[in-house]
């Protein structure tokens, strides 16, 4: 395969947007990237485009209809990844809600084997180690302190591809859980907790480096108890989850935390009922209604997932939180990939992979390349 030339009227980069720019790719890699005008004619030419790196979604439970938590979690995968993808999302996690020991062990194992094929990045834990006062759409009779021996069983089950574990820190074991599983070479993540502000900085301390969606399912920010949040905020060695939707957080608390740009990664959180019709669900065996772009708990109306994409988030971002495009395009690739210690996505930039996708005007998303191969492309000029 040759070399391919592609420009764009905007190129955003890891510490610059180029204007005009240009990005030339070679087999499924970047092989360089400069501004102006390229040195030949462009095999693909986005006059009125946005080129930036694919995103990376840490943070994922479905779409498409399915699941993770499915009772066949690997044929799911490949069906949240397709849909996912058309909308710029080339890197994606496997998250997996709070269910029987037994049941996350048979779907860990059965995910392994595609993050082993790079059809996922890796596998995100989220649950079943939570706080109950705080458990968000998780079953409350499932949720468990973190016992060593069950911690040991799920990271083994991965083979190594269980990169993300969301712990509660005031639950029984489990400061020394988060010590466990960053042993194991895994991002070790505050979330679903009660835990006050002294036991989030120990836990930060401990090794915990990232915060699972921010200021949801935590305990919340007061003036005299400041909480989990602040923590995790002001700390500058971790990474503070977004669920930029206009339903999670107000506009005003996503352009405070994109104020540290380099530490916010946006996440969808999104449930089976992404890129799906609205309707009723299942979660982690909980019934979820569907409607008017929210999803909820049946039982209670707690906020249950998202029915989020990754290009929905970085629009939410701009156009109604005011975040320049160079920030929430980071905060949707760079930062994610940082945070999972993933090198080869995430930037453009020479010897990355070859993901990319361009954005129109509108910020919908016109094309997207996965490793050097287009999977779609609306409105190329060749």
């Amino acid at each position: 395969m040759s070399p391919t030339l592609i420009s764009a009227s905007r190129v955003i980069l890891p510490d610059a947007a180029l204007e005009p720019g240009w990005v030339e790719t070679d087999g499924s890699l970047i092989l360089a990237a400069g501004s102006g005008r390229a040195a030949r004619e462009p095999d693909f030419s986005f006059a009125d485009g946005t080129l930036a790196p694919g995103f990376v979604d840490a943070h994922i439970h479905g779409g498409g209809g399915v699941s993770f938590n499915d009772a066949d979690p690997a044929a799911a995968a490949v069906r949240i990844a397709q849909v996912h993808r058309s909308h710029g999302t080339t890197t994606l996690m496997a998250s997996l809600v709070t269910a029987p020991l037994t049941q996350l062990e048979k779907a860990v194992a059965a995910l392994a084997a595609l993050v082993e094929e790079g059809v996922l990045a890796g596998i995100h834990l989220e649950g079943p180690w939570l706080s109950p006062e705080h458990r968000g759409a998780h079953a409350e009779d499932l949720l468990l302190a973190p016992s060593p021996a069950a911690v040991d069983r799920l990271m083994l089950a991965g083979r190594g591809t269980v990169r993300m574990v969301t712990i509660a820190p005031e639950l029984d074991g489990g400061l020394a859980a988060i010590r466990q599983v960053t042993g194991y070479g895994a991002v070790a993540a505050i979330g679903h907790t009660g835990a006050g502000y002294d036991l989030a900085r120990e836990a930060i301390a401990a090794g915990a480096t990232a915060g699972t969606h921010v200021f949801n399912a935590m305990r919340p920010l007061h003036h005299r108890e400041p909480g989990p949040a602040l923590a995790l905020l002001e700390d500058p060695s971790v990474f503070a989850e977004v669920i930029s939707d206009g339903v999670h957080l107000h506009p005003s608390l996503v352009r405070f935390i994109l104020s540290s740009p380099a530490r916010a990664v946006f996440v969808t959180d999104a449930m089976a009922a992404a890129c799906a019709e609205e309707g009723t669900y299942q979660l982690g065996g909980l019934d979820v209604r569907v409607a008017d772009g929210e999803a909820r708990l049946v039982s209670d109306g707690t906020i249950a997932g998202s029915i989020l994409t990754l290009d929905a988030a970085v629009r939410h971002a701009v156009l109604d939180a005011g975040i320049p495009l160079a920030d929430a395009v980071r905060a949707a690739s760079q930062n994610p990939a940082d945070m999972l210690g993933l090198s080869d996505v995430g930037r453009i930039e020479a010897g990355r992979q070859a993901d990319l996708v361009v954005l129109a005007p509108d910020l919908d998303v016109a094309a997207v390349m996965k490793a050097g191969r287009w999977l779609s492309l609306s409105t190329p000029v060749r």
